[in-house]
């Protein structure tokens, strides 16, 4: 009951409402997929969508933590860290659109606009839960670190989509198979450019992440009174 209050307070029902609804209507559009295919291969994209929330859950569980003037670090941080962890899953939903090209689907641009649904909705709430954190970055350390954060918060979730698409861990892989993800990555590291391919999503996937944030932080950031002014202007042009 406690995460509901934290979703619905007045700071975050609309986005929280919102969110909700377009989630809502992703999984009854995915289930009448299923049930017209009679297949259940469209059944993850409800499971990624649900791992797309879990980085707002724990954005708002660390901003609890932080205004909690009683609360102990390590919370603080263990929220923090799963918070990252996680994040990834969010944007993660774009990188579903390989089913289209790796199977034959014969109604190929209702997958593919079923797929780009469920995918805004995770990037979005990914979005809303880095626009928390960036919050409480900023408010530390100022803006400009907040927008530092933001870049290596886009950086970070890249290579956390690359592990996840091509090289097949889950976050939670993090903990459960550490040294085999340890492995994996000491791999990668050890010649990062050995496959250009692999670099060159890790850059656009980070600079697609950055310039979308920027661009949605921009649209929400519009002053209502300066939209008024100008229609008010329109009107008597």
């Amino acid at each position: 009951m406690k995460l509901l209050s934290l979703m619905f307070k007045r700071e975050t029902a609309a986005p929280m409402v919102a969110l909700t609804l377009a989630s809502c209507v992703s999984v009854v559009l995915v289930l009448a997929r299923i049930a017209w295919s009679g297949n259940l291969r469209d059944g993850f994209l409800i499971w990624n969508l649900f791992l797309a929330w879990l980085p707002v859950i724990f954005a708002l569980q660390t901003c609890d933590e932080y205004r909690c003037e009683r609360t102990s670090r390590w919370r603080l941080f263990a929220w923090a860290g799963a918070w990252l962890l996680f994040f990834p899953n969010s944007p993660y939903i774009f990188t579903d659109l390989i089913h289209l090209t790796t199977r034959f689907r014969q109604h190929v641009w209702v997958d593919m606009t079923l797929i780009l649904l469920c995918a805004f909705t995770g990037m979005v709430l990914g979005f809303v839960s880095l626009y928390m954190m960036q919050s409480l970055v900023a408010r530390r350390c100022g803006a400009l670190m907040g927008w530092l954060f933001v870049a290596g918060t886009a950086a970070a979730s890249s290579f956390g989509v690359y592990i996840g698409r091509f090289l097949r861990f889950n976050s939670w892989d993090v903990i459960v198979r550490p040294a085999r993800v340890y492995e994996q990555m000491g791999a990668w590291f050890d010649g990062p450019f050995a496959n250009r391919t692999s670099a060159a999503f890790l850059v656009l996937f980070a600079t697609f992440l950055f310039v979308a944030y920027v661009l949605l932080y921009a649209l929400t950031h519009l002053s209502p009174a300066t939209l008024a002014v100008d229609n008010q202007k329109l009107a008597n042009a």
